[in-house]
């Protein structure tokens, strides 16, 4: 979608550096199959959550909102605006909204959901969720680290996860969000083109190194899941690996748009139209008494 491009382009103009909440980045052995700016790119500014974690580190979106706001604090004593950018919405909410506080998990219930995961197929994970399934809860079902998360809490808590769900939590800095926007073609374009550039320059073999923690939350992500399912099952057709990523690619970015669509204070804008998005942050900017900070989440 552009999104590198423009930030590097915004933060050069606004002398400022670069946080990152694509969860998918943050990962140091998963290189080709994310995406992550090149060496180049990430000498040129400053960036933040790129590559800081190994995939044998726990770590989820409630973790990232007390690591992104300590980061966020330390950098406005230097910036007055800062750029966040990425696609996964659940980190960027917890910067912007915050989590809510969900309970100790007994671990006993995490490993009997996993071990019947394993034993039976996600499923058992199907059938467990629609058993506690109230009228409007709507999770991706084909998600089993999300059936797992929803189903641990039931069985801990006793109630569902809406249950401690809580209002916006006010934050120290004001946000501007900004949406970048294409025509259907094009983002299927992009996609093809990125996906078919990652097997060429090597996502089977990167994917064949970490095989053994397939099971690793760190790697349920599209690029490296399909790998391992076509290892499994003893098939290595490339052409129909990378038609697989490519097919949930696009489902993926139709979620995103559709989850983000939802949200009234996004501003779109073409990726290319790099002066106008940067004068529409200037003029609100400008607009702020006093110089307020600013964060950008593109």
């Amino acid at each position: 979608m552009g999104k590198t491009r423009l930030s590097l382009f915004l933060a050069e103009k606004l002398k400022t550096e670069i946080l990152s909440c694509d969860s998918r980045q943050f990962y140091k052995e998963l290189k080709i199959g994310t995406s992550i700016p090149t060496v180049e790119e990430l000498s040129q500014i400053p960036h933040h959550f790129i590559g800081h974690l190994s995939i044998h580190n726990t770590y989820n979106a409630k973790l990232f909102e007390i690591d992104s706001l300590k980061k966020i604090s330390k950098l406005f004593t230097k910036y007055s605006i800062l750029i966040m950018v990425g696609g996964s919405s659940l980190y960027e909410k917890a910067v912007t909204e915050g989590l809510s506080e969900f309970p100790e998990i007994n671990p006993n219930v995490r490993d009997y959901l996993i071990y019947h995961f394993k034993k039976n197929g996600i499923s058992f994970l199907q059938k467990e969720f629609f058993k506690f399934k109230k009228t409007g809860e709507s999770i991706d079902i084909c998600n089993p680290r999300r059936l797992i998360r929803y189903l641990e809490i039931v069985l801990s808590t006793g109630k569902n996860p809406s249950f401690f769900f809580h209002k916006k939590k006010k934050r120290n800095f004001i946000i501007l969000k900004i949406g970048l926007i294409m025509p259907k073609y094009k983002i299927f374009y992009r996609i093809n083109n990125r996906v078919d550039n990652m097997m060429k320059i090597g996502l089977l073999d990167e994917a064949k190194l970490y095989y053994h923690y397939r099971n690793l939350n760190s790697l349920q992500t599209i690029g490296y899941k399909e790998i391992f399912d076509f290892i499994h099952k003893g098939e290595m057709d490339l052409n129909k690996i990378g038609e697989k990523i490519k097919n949930n690619t696009r489902k993926y970015v139709k979620k995103q748009l559709t989850w983000y669509k939802k949200d009234p204070s996004i501003i779109w804008f073409d990726p290319k139209k790099k002066e106008e998005i940067l004068n529409f942050i200037l003029l609100k900017i400008v607009g702020n008494t006093g110089f307020e900070p600013v964060t950008p989440c593109l």
